[in-house]
């Protein structure tokens, strides 16, 4: 009788200790997820603008006194960077989106105070509307994927046309977060076009 308490003892302990470990597993998971370090802002510098200006600047046509000079990948090597920067500009946009991300380091200004909001009205624009926020950043995402497709297939003119999408879906973000008074004069001047 004794040695079948000790035995139901020994499981009952097992259990919950099994089931605290599992709880503190559980939960370590959830906070180490992941961690916000960088802002938007950090974002849009180090990884959306140089990786959209490399993907831009991949086919280009140049004339000068020298002649017409034609830039395009050629070699693997050369397909192989386009591509690293389209997968980055790609995750960036997911990076963008994550739930706490703050738009600039406490403090920080407008780089121009005069054309730009300032980051804490950035902020409160996003916060006011997350979804239209995350739609922006998911059609930038769709627009690189026409990016990577043509990058895939090393075709020079796919990459080239798809530009005007990754342009276009950042200056849509841009008018509506960093510089709305600008989306106002366009909409005046389009409207005062169409009388």
């Amino acid at each position: 009788m004794r040695r079948c308490f000790l035995m139901t003892l020994a499981c009952a302990l097992a259990c919950l200790g099994s089931s605290c470990s599992a709880r503190q597993t559980e939960q370590k998971q959830t906070e180490a997820e992941y961690r916000l370090t960088g802002t938007i802002k950090d974002l849009m510098d180090s990884m959306v603008d140089p990786s959209a200006d490399f993907i831009w600047d991949a086919v280009a046509t140049t004339v000068s006194a020298k002649g017409i000079e034609e830039k395009a990948p050629r070699t693997d090597e050369e397909w192989t960077q386009v591509r690293r920067r389209a997968i980055t500009l790609l995750e960036a946009t997911n990076l963008l989106v994550m739930p706490g991300r703050k738009v600039a380091k406490p403090g920080e200004k407008a780089d121009d105070p005069n054309v730009e909001l300032a980051p804490e009205q950035i902020e409160q624009l996003i916060n006011q509307d997350r979804k239209t926020w995350i739609d922006r950043a998911h059609s930038l995402h769709d627009s690189v994927m026409a990016s990577l497709k043509a990058i895939e297939a090393k075709d020079v003119e796919g990459l080239l046309s798809s530009g005007d999408g990754i342009d276009q879906a950042c200056e849509k973000c841009h008018l509506v977060y960093w510089y709305p008074e600008e989306a106002k004069k366009l909409k005046e001047a389009e409207a005062q076009q169409a009388k």
